[in-house]
């Protein structure tokens, strides 16, 4: 998949959030964090809620990456 999340597990990290704990706790459904972690697809309500959350713009937390 061309999208990248790692750019979401780098901000958390340098916030000093544990990525999954800090997640769930915000309601992110563990398969949505698979998911994240995995690069999968995800759909546009969860990238609002993580940017939501975060008090950020979707390119702070993922990018296209030509495969």
């Amino acid at each position: 998949m061309p999208i990248s999340y790692r750019k979401l597990f780098d901000l958390l990290e340098s916030r000093n959030l544990s990525a999954t704990y800090w997640l769930r706790q915000r309601g992110i459904h563990p398969a949505t964090v698979n998911k994240l972690r995995k690069n999968e697809r995800v759909n546009t309500d969860t990238i609002s809620e993580l940017c939501r959350i975060l008090e950020c713009q979707p390119g702070d937390i993922m990018e296209y990456v030509e495969e």
